[in-house]
């Protein structure tokens, strides 16, 4: 059974449960996006809904739908996995003008509906793998649309978030029934903003929300809500007629690196299909590279990574070092080195225990969107004329004869 099968059956056990107490959360006063009432902001960070379309994801019983629709005149289009948590909804709120109940995957949904103006989950996204729905839910939101998310950041043990994009067990705890077991992708503040990022929203705020001393002793109760707030960015314009259009690049996240992290490589390998690039965990695409360990060559290091990587096999004579790339992020400084590997063996695969892997050939003229902006710059570097956008970087190259230095 796969991950998202499994919390499925969850929640369905979980709604024929609280259909069985008759239990039903009344509706709101106010939009709460944590378990505990009063804490943290309203809807009024979705910014004004009136006569908005709005996408409730895994709305379960619907009463926060139900308060948007009555109190901010929204129209919220409820979508809910679970087939007792869609019952429970229609079950006492059919008819509810502006709120339109729909049983279904938010993923298959967004196929095929019209683009919302505004998208919240409370709880529930972190039940689907962000690979899947945050693209989903990018090409289903309007330019400029807000994406607010409420997920758990710290559980009833105390355990906090994962810092790789990868499911852990958490459980569902309901009174006098024992708890059902589910997979959540419980990821660090740092990581939902690099996923976020990579798939085509601009994070504007990340809270970590707690029980107040009114709701919950907080020495008693560890548990600790994230709540993101983002916005859906703007599509590129067409290019103008006979200029090629600009390739996007995500920037790197502000926090300072480990220390032998310092600096670090990015491999050009050009091949008769094209460019090299394999997809990160995080999302976007990049050369194949990484950090320089203690006592190696710069080449050492093209193919060390390269091989560990991509499972290609070059030698020595095989990489020509480009240059060096300073920019900087924040007050810390950030050193590149582009290579070109000239002759290597084999065929690139996935290496299961790398972060970079689907490795695909490009053609120079069909670049994709959201290359890492390392790998940004190092192409820039190598050919100036590919239209690919980036922060600013010094480049020096080791060759002066053949490259000028300066800005990339």
């Amino acid at each position: 059974m796969s991950v998202e099968d499994l919390n499925a059956e969850a929640w369905t056990v979980y709604g024929q449960r609280q259909l069985s107490h008759g239990y039903m959360p009344p509706v709101p006063e106010r939009l709460e996006w944590t378990p505990w009432e009063g804490v943290g902001p309203g809807a009024e960070i979705l910014g004004d809904v009136s006569g908005q379309r709005v996408l409730d994801i895994g709305s379960g019983p619907g009463h926060h739908a139900v308060h948007l629709a009555r109190t901010h005149d929204a129209r919220v289009t409820a979508i809910e996995l679970s087939v007792t948590q869609h019952q429970r909804a229609i079950g006492t709120h059919a008819g509810t003008p502006g709120v339109r109940f729909v049983h279904g995957d938010v993923i298959d949904h967004l196929r095929t509906a019209q683009p919302f103006d505004a998208a919240y989950a409370i709880g529930s996204l972190a039940f689907t793998d962000p690979h899947r729905s945050l693209p989903a839910l990018r090409d289903g939101l309007r330019p400029g649309a807000p994406l607010v998310l409420s997920l758990l950041h710290t559980d009833l043990h105390g355990r906090g978030p994962s810092t790789t994009v990868a499911p852990r067990e958490q459980m569902i705890l309901l009174r006098d029934n024992p708890p059902l077991a589910t997979q959540m992708w419980v990821l660090a503040p740092r990581l939902w903003e690099d996923l976020l990022t990579g798939h085509g929203f601009r994070v504007e705020a990340i809270d970590l929300l707690r029980p107040s001393d009114e709701n919950e002793n907080n020495s008693v109760n560890p548990v600790v809500q994230q709540l993101i707030r983002a916005r859906r960015l703007p599509d590129r314009p067409a290019p103008a007629s006979g200029r090629p259009a600009r390739i996007s690049s995500r920037p790197r996240t502000p926090r300072p690196p480990a220390p032998h992290a310092a600096i670090g490589v990015g491999a050009i390998v050009l091949g008769d299909q094209g460019l090299l690039l394999g997809r990160h965990r995080h999302g976007t695409l990049e050369l194949p590279g990484g950090t320089v360990e203690a006592g190696e060559s710069l080449e050492e290091t093209v193919i060390r990574e390269l091989a560990e990587e991509t499972g290609l096999i070059a030698r020595p004579d095989d990489v020509t070092l480009l240059g060096t790339l300073l920019d900087h992020v924040g007050d810390v400084v950030r050193v590149s080195v582009g290579a070109i590997v000239n002759a290597w063996r084999g065929e690139p695969f996935t290496r299961p225990d790398e972060s970079v892997g689907d490795w695909a050939w490009y053609p120079l003229d069909q670049l994709p969107d959201d290359l890492f902006v390392c790998s940004a710059q190092i192409l820039t570097a190598w050919r100036p004329d590919l239209p690919i956008d980036h922060t600013p970087a010094h480049f020096t190259p080791y060759d002066r004869r053949t490259a000028p230095s300066g800005d990339v």
